[in-house]
């Protein structure tokens, strides 16, 4: 795995389950701290269930609400090969591709840190709004910074392949 420079940018011409999933999340988490804020602590077990229906789709590729919005005709964009209109989404989990690594360390990040703002201090909260944001920046304008950080790092992505950045293009076909 080389790192590499450039940014890492999915597409957002259009609502694919994926990106809608992103936008839906960061709203529950978002929602869910601001009630474990100013209405009671234990509204932030709404986020802790968002972190685990994310690792969920990290293990296992099962989507609730992806498969909601795959009923509601949104197209799939991870979905596993030979995926049609009227079956289950599932997203692909074959091996540890970028995006797949977003969704398990989003779960993870905001597990710990929602468990934290109950037995250590709620200003952990900050974390879990700065995820759900972050969250629905990503599904808004198509940036994440985790998701560049773990591109820069070297991790494939399979979302859109061809959103490289021009410079970066040739450097990856000249190592190839």
């Amino acid at each position: 795995m080389q790192p590499r420079p450039g940014l890492y940018i999915v597409p957002t011409d259009r609502w694919y389950i994926e990106r809608t999933v992103w936008g839906i999340a960061g709203v529950v988490i978002l929602a869910a701290t601001a009630l474990a804020h100013w209405v009671g602590p234990l509204w932030v077990l709404g986020v802790i269930a968002t972190a685990a229906v994310s690792i969920n789709v990290a293990l296992t590729g099962f989507c609730p609400v992806g498969n909601v919005l795959a009923k509601l005709g949104f197209p799939p964009a991870l979905a596993r090969p030979g995926w049609k209109q009227g079956d289950l989404y599932f997203m692909q989990t074959d091996s540890w591709y970028l995006e797949r690594r977003i969704y398990a360390a989003v779960g993870t990040n905001l597990t710990i840190a929602s468990v934290l703002s109950l037995v250590h201090s709620p200003y952990w909260l900050f974390f879990t709004a700065f995820v759900g944001g972050a969250m629905v920046w990503f599904a808004s304008t198509g940036f994440c910074i985790m998701a560049n950080a773990l591109f820069r790092m070297g991790f494939e992505p399979r979302l859109a392949p061809e959103s490289v950045l021009p410079g970066r293009r040739a450097t990856a076909e000249a190592r190839s």
